[in-house]
């Protein structure tokens, strides 16, 4: 039982260790003895817009300016503030940040790689960085439209690390 009078079940048979729980309380994982390893992460993320939302992007009347770039700024910003953003996340030096943002015929797409030499991964700052850029072309374009969907924000891939390589399916590893 746990000091707030729940029970738990943790380390048992029926269930793994929580690495981010220890006795019911919630902690920070000690990276102290790991490797610093080179990493890299890329996400993406997808902003939908409905027409007059796109109208006002492609007509550059946008009375805010232009959304793309305030979004590749806001994701650069949002990779290096990750672990004030995201509760048990460590802050890890950012060495490398590239954001990407494109208009292409489904929507604006948000790519961003980050890389760092660390003993945790960056994988939390690439999806940080997509989704920071894709609030900022909300926030832009809102005054168009307030139908506008932010989507598909995932991992396309990660090196380095214990955990080696992924690739989402789909992404050449």
């Amino acid at each position: 039982m746990s000091a707030d009078g729940v029970e738990t079940a943790v380390g048992t048979a029926q269930t793994p260790e929580l690495t981010h729980f220890r006795d019911g309380l919630p902690r920070m994982v000690d990276v102290t003895g790991k490797a610093a390893t080179a990493r890299t992460a890329t996400a993406e993320a997808w902003v939908r817009l409905p027409p007059e939302a796109r109208a006002a992007l492609e007509a550059g009347t946008n009375p805010k300016g232009d959304p793309l770039t305030v979004a590749r700024l806001a994701g650069l910003a949002g990779s290096k503030r990750t672990a004030d953003l995201v509760t048990l996340c460590h802050p890890v030096p950012v060495t490398g940040a590239e954001v990407y943002v494109t208009l292409e015929a489904a929507g604006v797409r948000i790519e961003a790689t980050v890389r760092t030499t660390a003993p945790t991964g960056v994988e939390m700052e690439a999806l940080t960085a997509v989704t920071v850029a894709a609030l900022n072309v909300y926030d832009m374009l809102k005054a168009a439209s307030k139908a506008i969907e932010i989507t598909g924000v995932r991992l396309l891939a990660k090196s380095g690390g214990k955990s080696g390589t992924y690739a989402a399916p789909g992404q050449a590893g």
